[in-house]
């Protein structure tokens, strides 16, 4: 059986499409992607908000498609729009959807840190700082403590998706870690994140996730399929747990 992943992306974003691919390659089970784009080059809140006003024409080009699975995939749009918005969106997509398991990278990144048992949390996210804070004060309001972050302050949405990861890692350094139960390595989906979770877990000593590893779990969770790939972070090893303190 192959299930069909429907992927809501703006249409600046490149690397959803290529991460969740990849690490659900790993998987045993088969997947095929299907992707409706939302119009959107600036990481502002002006484009986010127009950008969400696409998400019906959207949802229902998905709908034809008759996915199994869809995820509306970009974190800050939801965010941006004030605590629990993931779960309205989500709520009134499944709305029109009602045999389409319905998820967002906002509420898979909540609920990928609660499956962690994580509660004190530091992350790295490449926006300008106004809507970095955002996102702190939306994962705040769901109950986290954010010990730390950074802001990358990349306001093109093309350039995210070019990051060097080296420029994520040095970012993540300097965070202070110390009472921190997980670390989220990239807060944005097209901002990459795979070559960096396994090599930031064992520098850092901590569970370490990202929008797509976040979304990849959601995603095989919701479908009922074993949440385990190989090589992708404690979130997707089969049995996170928290780091043990010395």
């Amino acid at each position: 059986m192959t299930h069909r992943i429907g992927l809501i992306v703006p249409s600046s974003n490149v690397t959803v499409e290529t991460e969740l691919p990849a690490l659900l390659a790993r998987h045993p089970g088969r997947f095929s992607f299907h992707a409706s784009r939302m119009r959107m080059h600036q990481v502002s809140p002006e484009e986010l908000k127009a950008m969400n006003a696409q998400r019906e024409r959207c949802v229902g080009e998905l709908a034809d498609a008759h996915v199994d699975a869809l995820l509306y995939a970009c974190l800050v749009a939801l965010m941006a729009q004030g605590p629990g918005e993931h779960q309205r969106v989500e709520t009134e997509i499944r709305a029109r959807l009602a045999d389409t398991e319905i998820l967002s990278s906002a509420g898979a990144l909540v609920t990928g840190l609660r499956a962690l048992g994580a509660s004190r949390i530091a992350l790295v996210t490449p926006y300008l700082r106004p809507l970095a804070e955002q996102v702190v004060a939306y994962l705040e309001a769901e109950g986290f403590t954010v010990v730390d972050w950074a802001a990358l302050e990349v306001g093109d949405n093309t350039e995210v998706g070019c990051i060097p990861g080296e420029r994520v890692l040095t970012a993540a350094r300097g965070l202070d870690l110390t009472s921190a139960d997980a670390l989220i390595i990239s807060a944005c989906v097209q901002m990459p994140s795979l070559d960096l979770v396994a090599p930031a877990e064992e520098e850092f000593g901590l569970p370490v996730l990202s929008a797509a590893t976040a979304g990849a779990h959601a995603v095989l969770t919701a479908l009922g399929l074993d949440p385990v790939v190989p090589g992708a972070g404690r979130l997707l090893a089969g049995t996170p747990v928290l780091r043990s303190d010395p």
